[in-house]
């Protein structure tokens, strides 16, 4: 399993120096990435408020873009009360969200334990419309990742990394020249303690800029580090999958064969409402574009009712460019 820590260490100017001068391969971003040990841990923190989850309870999976409102994102779960949330594109000490560790933040304001794991040590401040919300012209941690909040203590986690070739890195793999990341897309597995018996959660993120197959593969990987981590476990998988993109012309999500491999293996999709996630927001670079991206999958568990909340506060500012998918579910014995 990965190790866990209290505080993850910060890349030294040494190591920065290093990344920035490394050739843009697959073999130099793997040993970069290896190399790095606040990539390759997850950070526990936050306090949980009961020992056990009931047998039925809601659960909330959510790409938060950054969460540039953590508070008001807590808040903004009031209504469905989550026992589980499942969380994606969470900042750490990046400028952009005023150098917030905002799973932190967000587990304080709910009263819950948290799991975070770095998917790419960000190299600079973002993107023009992401600038607009810097106040410093530096980061002081640089993580971006995906977290699991729990109202109950973790009995065990782990990430899973999905990728390790520099998907962000080297240009030939369609990374971005101009702001190297190091890292990769990667899942957050955890083990609750439920009245019913033990649960494992998943939070992940696939690949955006990659075509279906790929994110088949990642999907595949993820569903058999799970089965490692968690042999004979019921099993729920929340999160951004990117169902759609680079699927020319119409981004159609049902064009993904991730779909199909997932229930051969046992895993049930009725679990996500139907209907778009995506909206308009304040960072996003494609506030035109509808998607379907967000899902809940769960195997040996029951759905008993789902739905998707707007991301919109009561003012109407968005919190995100995704809307939030959660689903009631029941264990039994």
């Amino acid at each position: 399993m990965t190790p866990t820590v209290d505080t993850l260490q910060i890349v030294s100017a040494a190591d920065r120096s290093r990344i920035m001068a490394a050739p843009r391969t697959s073999a130099a971003h793997r040993a970069l990435l290896a190399s790095l040990p606040g990539l390759n841990a997850v950070q526990q923190g936050g306090t949980a408020g009961a020992q056990q989850l009931p047998g039925v309870f809601p659960i909330v999976a959510w790409n938060l873009e950054r969460c540039l409102f953590p508070q008001d994102s807590a808040a903004h779960l009031s209504g469905i009360a989550p026992q589980i949330v499942l969380l994606s594109e969470m900042d750490h000490g990046m400028a952009r969200t005023k150098q917030r560790h905002t799973t932190a933040d967000m587990a304080q304001a709910l009263g819950m334990t948290y799991a975070f794991g770095v998917e790419f040590y960000e190299m600079d401040l973002g993107g023009p419309t992401e600038q607009a919300f810097c106040d410093d012209d530096f980061n002081a941690c640089g993580w971006h990742g995906n977290a699991i909040l729990s109202a109950v203590p973790f009995e065990r986690v782990t990430m899973i990394r999905l990728d390790d070739h520099g998907h962000w890195f080297t240009p030939d793999a369609g990374g971005d020249a101009g702001q190297p990341r190091v890292g990769g897309r990667n899942a957050i597995a955890a083990v609750v303690p439920t009245i019913n018996g033990p649960l494992c959660v998943v939070s992940t993120h696939l690949e955006s800029n990659a075509d279906g197959a790929h994110r088949a593969k990642q999907f595949d990987l993820l569903m058999a580090k799970v089965d490692a981590f968690a042999p004979g476990l019921p099993v729920v998988i929340g999160g951004d999958l990117n169902t759609g993109n680079h699927m020319p012309p119409d981004f159609d999500w049902r064009d993904e064969a991730l779909f199909a491999n997932a229930e051969a293996r046992g895993y049930d999709w009725s679990f996500t409402a139907d209907g778009m996630t995506t909206r308009p927001s304040l960072i996003t670079l494609h506030p035109a574009r509808q998607m379907k991206l967000d899902w809940i999958c769960g195997r040996g568990v029951s759905c008993l009712s789902k739905g998707v909340l707007a991301s919109l506060d009561p003012s109407g500012r968005p919190l995100s460019d995704h809307d939030a998918v959660h689903a009631r579910i029941a264990l039994t014995t």
